[in-house]
């Protein structure tokens, strides 16, 4: 029987909206206070009046489980409900349909750094901010010195808060915070603030959180790798509804290739406004995973194909065709072309394969040049599809993003020793003082 530690059932929250039906003129000060010394004596229904009320569901029907033990990422875009979702975990909001059932102690970490005084020393805010959070003084002070050291604060312990740059002071708030011990931790894109160092130290600590104590993890983030990298299971909001759920590396895949602005393939049925010249026109031009035509996602891990169908309207041309693929920064990561050809008139497929574990992750724009006898561009289109490349390895330690550079190859590599020293019968020579001069 699975060890259910968190369950909710067709949970809602609504929020009512006021609307003013029409905008009041522009009235003098002295209207103004007239009027508002007028509705001291008006019944509250009348200064109601001309306004409506919208029902909000920022929830609605939500459920799932989850087990101890186990670290479940939320995701989805802006305003679909996360936030509210985890108040509503949080006990922080009450829902106003459903049901949450919660087995053992929350703390969240909605707003890092919430309950530290600007005037208090780092010292003083461990204990300040530790009490607040739901930490005894003994708890406190059994892991003030592991505190200290994972924020790094060392030498201004004793320096009141307002002094520490914004990198100190986040990293001494979530030090406190994630130094608690309940059964349930809600942790709301804490990562997005502080250095990549430092980062990947607070992902290697929920790491430890969840799989070397057995506490279960809620967890929010718009970096969809560092959701992978820390979380088993993930759940899906979209507008607040709960769009799907299951292993975090799937639900991630389904949700990259909907919300990124993509375009992964074109195609002109009409010839007539299709792309080219009167010499030659595009039909078709696709990007797609290698391994699996069908799938809406890229993979770093997986070889990428590139087709274009396209129609020669003239014998004997000498053409090929030539890609450009651009990253999201500008970089031209590579140019290949095909092997130039004397094409007839007819239809024809070019097909580019892209080796997997070659590009970095991120998005890449794709600009298409055709060239007649190996020297001339008779059509060229930038950026005529744009796709994106994720990071689908599975990796023992934590992984916060993307790795500098404009490839990410794997390359060969090995490890020799370890090498035992060379013995010597020779004595040592020690270096004395000459004392001749």
């Amino acid at each position: 029987m699975s060890d259910v530690i968190i369950s909710v059932e067709n949970v809602g929250k609504k929020y009512a909206i006021l609307h003013q039906q029409e905008r009041a003129p522009y009235k003098t000060l002295r209207e103004t206070l007239i009027k508002s010394t007028a509705g001291l004596f008006r019944r509250r229904d009348e200064s109601q009046h001309g306004r409506t009320h919208e029902e909000f569901w920022a929830l609605k029907n939500i459920s799932f489980e989850v087990e101890r033990g186990k670290v479940l990422g939320i995701i989805g875009r802006n305003g679909a409900g996360k936030s509210t979702l985890l108040k509503v975990l949080s006990r922080i909001t009450q829902p106003s349909q459903g049901r949450i059932t919660l087995r053992g102690r929350v703390a969240s970490l909605l707003e890092v750094g919430t309950g530290f005084h600007q005037e208090l020393t780092g010292r003083e805010n461990i204990f300040l901010n530790g009490s607040i959070l739901g930490m005894s003084h003994a708890e406190i002070r059994s892991k003030f010195d592991e505190i200290v050291a994972f924020a790094g604060v060392e030498k201004f312990l004793d320096t009141p808060v307002k002094r520490y740059s914004s990198g100190m002071y986040v990293r001494l708030a979530f030090a406190v915070a994630a130094h608690l011990e309940p059964e349930i931790l809600v942790v709301d894109e804490v990562l997005a603030v502080g250095d990549a160092e430092f980062q990947k130290k607070c992902m290697s600590k929920m790491q430890d959180v969840a799989s070397g104590t057995g506490r279960t993890v809620l967890f929010v983030s718009h970096n969809m790798i560092a959701v992978q990298s820390l979380c088993e299971q993930a759940v899906l909001l979209e507008r607040g509804h709960l769009k799907s759920a299951g292993p975090a590396a799937s639900v991630i895949a389904s949700y990259l290739s909907e919300s990124m602005e993509s375009n992964q393939a074109v195609t002109w049925d009409d010839p007539e406004i299709a792309p080219g010249n009167s010499i030659v026109r595009i039909r078709c031009i696709s990007v797609t995973d290698g391994n699996d035509p069908g799938s809406r996602s890229l993979s770093m891990q997986t070889e990428i194909r590139i087709e274009t169908e396209y129609t020669v309207h003239e014998s004997n041309f000498l053409l090929h065709i030539t890609y450009h693929l651009v990253n999201d920064q500008g970089i031209t990561v590579l140019t290949t072309w095909s092997k130039p050809t004397v094409h007839s008139a007819g239809s024809y497929r070019a097909i580019c394969r892209i080796p997997g574990n070659l590009l970095n992750s991120g998005g890449y724009f794709l600009k298409l040049i055709i060239v007649e006898n190996e020297n001339s561009a008779i059509y060229w289109k930038e950026d005529i599809v744009s796709f994106n490349v994720i990071d689908t390895a599975e990796r023992e330690t934590a992984y916060m993003g993307r790795e500098p550079g404009i490839v990410q190859p794997i390359l060969e590599w090995s490890v020799e020793g370890p090498f035992q020293q060379a013995k010597s019968d020779a004595p040592l020579v020690t270096a004395t003082r000459d004392r001749s001069r």
